[in-house]
């Protein structure tokens, strides 16, 4: 089997993140990266319905596809359709146990796109068996997971990624270098908007027949069991505890991503952590609207600073709202810096970041490039 580089696998991988969300994909040199004289990748795709949509296609035209592992046989026809012109004939699975168990060794990454309760299940088997991973966020359905993978892949010597797109982008590296430039000063508040929330009022519907295109005990996976009801599947399943992360899971790793870094936050060894608001929820379902304020010591050269997190735009603070329109932010969506010397704007996946107001952002020289670019997404 052919061993690959961290920087190859990463590109490659980055195909998958790019065809998911549909960024660009045919203006970017790794189109092209499977089609070169190195042996191609040998795929397996996990989650073949919703985010999953494209990934058999993309992966068939430029990879190897090997296999296509769904639940749902509705996914699973729709996906062998899609992927009729490029002649790759994968083999079809509706457990990614079984298929990890008698395909490993003709694979190299495995792309996970299931629900988030089997991103870390998925993962985990497909590093075990030596193969590297990219999955859609969140890269696992709790943190305890999430450390247990870094585990896992050190291991076994192999990778693992998530797709988390803005994260490679020009916006990201930019707001990072002018705010450790100090193009706004010391900062002290930020503000982030994440715009999405899962939750719910309710409890669990009533059971129904598991209708016959679904292999339910598949879907349910490492959960505990539940009967199947409506507000599951397809794509409802977000609002679940058992099943999802709710909208700060789903978005966050976007919309969070650029305070994460640009203020250094994994530097903290403790911070604190306070819900200020929320609607509804249960010990079953995630509450709607949630806003949380973390408040984070000095790091390093950085002074203390308190991170706001809103999950939907509606529930930001009227003062707030009446500085986010002298600054004429581009978006509702996204994130404001407030520093001692002026203010940072970052939309989301960190698009269009820049000093506002404009007039300030075009009379600051450009900080120098000082991150790596990776050329992905």
């Amino acid at each position: 089997m052919h061993t690959y580089s961290r920087r190859e696998l990463l590109k490659q991988a980055s195909l998958a993140a790019s065809a998911a969300v549909g960024t660009g994909l045919t203006r970017t040199p790794l189109l092209h990266a499977g089609r070169s004289a190195r042996k191609k990748l040998g795929i397996a795709v996990i989650g073949c319905g919703g985010v999953g949509k494209r990934l058999p296609l993309f992966m068939a035209r430029l990879q190897r596809l090997v296999a296509m592992v769904d639940i749902d046989d509705k996914a699973i026809a729709a996906a062998i359709e899609n992927i009729k012109e490029t002649n790759a004939k994968p083999k079809i699975y509706h457990d990614y146990r079984r298929m990890l168990d008698e395909c490993h060794k003709d694979l190299n990454v495995a792309l996970i796109a299931a629900p988030d309760h089997h991103h870390a299940p998925a993962a985990k088997r497909a590093m075990e068996r030596g193969l590297h991973t990219f999955s859609q966020k969140p890269l696992a359905h709790n943190i305890r997971e999430c450390r247990l993978l870094g585990e896992v892949a050190k291991k076994n010597k192999v990778f693992t990624a998530m797709g988390n797109q803005g994260h490679y982008g020009e916006g990201h590296h930019r707001l990072c270098e002018y705010i450790w430039a100090g193009a706004i000063g010391n900062v002290t508040e930020a503000h982030c908007i994440v715009d999405d929330s899962f939750g719910g009022y309710v409890g669990r519907p009533p059971s129904r027949p598991i209708p016959a295109h679904l292999h339910w005990n598949e879907w349910i996976g490492p959960a505990p069991y539940r009967d199947y009801h409506d507000d599951l599947h397809p794509a409802k399943w977000r609002k679940w505890r058992q099943f999802g992360t709710g909208g700060l899971g789903d978005m966050g790793c976007h919309n969070l991503d650029g305070a994460f870094d640009a203020l250094r936050l994994g530097q903290a060894n403790r911070y604190t952590v306070e819900c200020l608001h929320l609607k509804g929820g249960s010990h079953e379902m995630y509450p709607l609207n949630i806003v949380l304020r973390w408040e984070f010591p000095a790091r390093g050269d950085m002074p203390p600073v308190k991170v706001y997190a809103y999950e939907k735009a509606d529930d930001i603070p009227e003062s707030l709202r009446k500085l986010r329109r002298e600054l004429q932010t581009p978006s509702r969506v996204g994130s404001i810096f407030i520093g001692d010397k002026g203010y940072m704007y970052s939309g989301s996946f960190c698009l269009d970041t820049r000093i506002l107001p404009v007039k300030k952002h075009r009379e600051y020289p450009p900080p120098l490039k000082t991150l790596p670019r990776t050329g992905g997404a």
